[in-house]
């Protein structure tokens, strides 16, 4: 039996799957680490955290063994780890409240509306943005420096730690302008004119 039939037929046994679960079983660990200030330690794991999101990507094309519990874990997998660092890293003091409020903020409303969506038409598929991407990217790397800056505060860190958390504030907010205007187009909402029709 092949690897791609395995997959169909049992998905949990799908290598990009078992990545995939690595890595919302690495969350507790990181925060643990982060909250006893073991940042040598949260350094390391989240490293290991991004290597298997790339690794489950190419793995899946490479071995065909992409499933719809991969479409689905994946994405939830990445909003765990990033939603819980993000919180745990302003426990610490580490990120601002407000950059934090503002991610949660986004993320609770894309998960309502995407609930109303599903009530309303029966929508299941939510594919992400460049900007959604792009935003993902940068909540990354303010992660990375921001644990970074605690092991070796250069001022080449420091710059960048700033940026990334800047840079996250403005593409939360684009990101989420964004999808707001194409779910309001996919749905079709009507233009308003002058009569109010």
């Amino acid at each position: 039996m092949s690897d791609a039939v395995s997959a169909k037929q049992n998905p949990f046994r799908a290598a990009p799957n078992l990545l995939t679960l690595a890595r919302i079983c690495l969350a507790p660990i990181l925060v643990s680490a982060i909250l006893d200030n073991h940042y040598a330690l949260s350094f390391g794991l989240f490293a290991a955290a991004g290597l298997t999101d790339a690794l489950d990507g190419f793995i899946a094309r490479l071995l065909r063994q992409r499933t719809v519990l991969g479409q689905y874990l994946d994405p939830v997998a990445d909003k765990l780890l990033l939603s819980t660092l993000f919180l745990v890293l302003t426990h610490k003091s580490l990120i601002p409240a407000s950059v934090t409020a503002l991610v949660f903020g986004r993320d609770v409303g894309i998960l309502v509306v995407a609930a109303i969506l599903y009530a309303a038409i029966g929508r299941r598929e939510f594919r992400p943005s460049l900007f959604g991407k792009a935003n993902t990217l940068v909540q990354v790397t303010a992660v990375a420096v921001v644990l970074l800056h605690q092991l070796y505060p250069a001022p080449w860190v420091v710059l960048m730690r700033t940026i990334a958390l800047d840079a996250t504030m403005v593409l939360t907010v684009v990101s989420g302008l964004h999808y707001a205007w194409a779910v309001a187009r996919r749905v079709g909402v009507p233009p308003v004119n002058g009569n109010g029709a």
